[in-house]
């Protein structure tokens, strides 16, 4: 896939393919990989994570960050795009359900 990138999602330690122009939030979804998510605008915050490695751009001007928080690495998922391979940290993240036979 031309121009994807890779999102390591920890502690998860997931690591799964991020298309261009998709979010980092739309490309766990499509992975199983549940960040927590509501508004999917970059408003409601409760998709918060930080940005380990790599480098990330928002699809608004202003997402529902401070200054503070973007320069210490805070990004919001559902709109952030990834501009490289990029390892993120985002505690509240579940991993894939799963059922088994019995």
């Amino acid at each position: 896939m031309s121009g994807a990138f890779t999102l390591r999602i920890e502690p998860l330690g997931r690591t799964l393919t991020v298309a261009p122009g998709q979010s980092l939030l739309e490309a766990s979804l499509r992975d199983g990989a549940a960040l927590p998510s509501a508004c999917r605008n970059g408003t409601c915050r409760s998709c918060i994570a930080r940005v380990l490695q790599g480098r990330v751009h928002h699809r608004i001007d202003w997402p529902g960050l401070s200054a503070e928080e973007k320069a210490e690495g805070w990004v919001l998922p559902c709109v952030a795009l990834a501009d490289s391979d990029v390892v993120l940290w985002q505690p509240l993240s579940s991993p894939p359900c799963t059922t088994s036979s019995a």
